[in-house]
């Protein structure tokens, strides 16, 4: 079922394009240029050109046993999922039909931003240091809650709008939202911060992870992407830290539950909205 546009951005998505202008194809070329440095970048960072492998960058800070709230590897297989979604992505949003679409203008460069961003990420993984891939993290989940919000505010009724711009989005933002936990906790304990109680600080981050988990469905009527992106990290990082090193059955557990929640949220959600009448669902 669905509801009326509720805001002029919502209506403009409704409303035929306005005719194509030259910054469209700009826009257009623009993506396709973001997601192949990004795939470089991916390639250049993992060591696929020689270099650290993942697992040793950082001097294996950001491996599964890097911290506490690392998951463990089998986690970081989402990343193929997304990077199939965002070269999906910029191949059909480069059709012509797509150059003066509304939404398109609305969130094409910022998907653009990310891409870059991700590639910047790797790269500095394999060539700086830990500081500055916390920056650069943090820098990506910024970009992606902006491009996140842009989503929900300028959406459209359509499947391939759903898969690959709502759906890759939503799983990036989840996934860059548990990676920055990761890519933080990695980098204090590389630093040597002595924490007496790290079951307790740990189980309060995931706390703090439940809530932003939580909070990204009700704010964005059901979203479920980025839940469950996030959910898929922390079942990961359960295992890690139940089956593997550092080990912690307290953290283990708590982040098995969370994920639970974050998965519950959005199904919560999307049937209070259906009982009222609202619109059904968008990943």
């Amino acid at each position: 079922m669905t509801t009326r546009p509720s805001s002029p951005r919502l209506a403009a998505a409704s409303r035929p394009a306005d005719p194509a202008r030259p910054a469209d194809l700009g826009r257009q070329i623009g993506i396709i240029a973001a997601t192949c440095f990004m795939l470089i970048a991916a390639a250049v960072g993992t060591g696929a050109f020689g270099g650290t492998s993942v697992q040793d960058l950082q001097g294996g800070a950001l491996d599964s046993d890097g911290s506490f709230l690392a998951p463990a590897r089998p986690a970081f297989g989402i990343w193929s999922v997304i990077y199939l979604l965002l070269i999906a992505y910029t191949v059909w949003q480069a059709l012509p039909s797509q150059r003066a679409d509304v939404r398109q203008r609305a969130i094409g460069w910022w998907i653009a931003l990310t891409a870059v961003l991700n590639g910047v990420w790797l790269v500095t993984a394999q060539f700086a240091n830990l500081p500055l891939t916390v920056l650069a993290i943090f820098a990506l989940l910024a970009a992606l809650a902006v491009t996140f919000q842009r989503t929900v505010v300028v959406r459209r009724e359509r499947v391939v709008d759903a898969i690959l711009i709502d759906g890759a989005t939503g799983l990036h933002l989840g996934w860059v939202s548990l990676a920055s936990v990761a890519n933080t906790a990695a980098w204090l304990t590389q630093a040597g911060l002595d924490v007496s109680m790290p079951d307790v600080w740990g189980i309060g981050v995931l706390i703090v992870v439940a809530a932003i988990g939580i909070a990204i469905p009700i704010l964005s009527g059901g979203r479920f992407a980025p839940g469950l992106a996030i959910a898929w990290g922390l079942v990961w990082l359960g295992v890690g830290r139940l089956t593997g090193e550092p080990a912690s059955v307290p953290i283990g557990i708590t982040a098995i539950v969370v994920a639970v929640l974050v998965l519950v949220a959005p199904i919560v959600v999307i049937t209070m909205r259906s009982r009222r009448g609202g619109r059904w669902f968008t990943p």
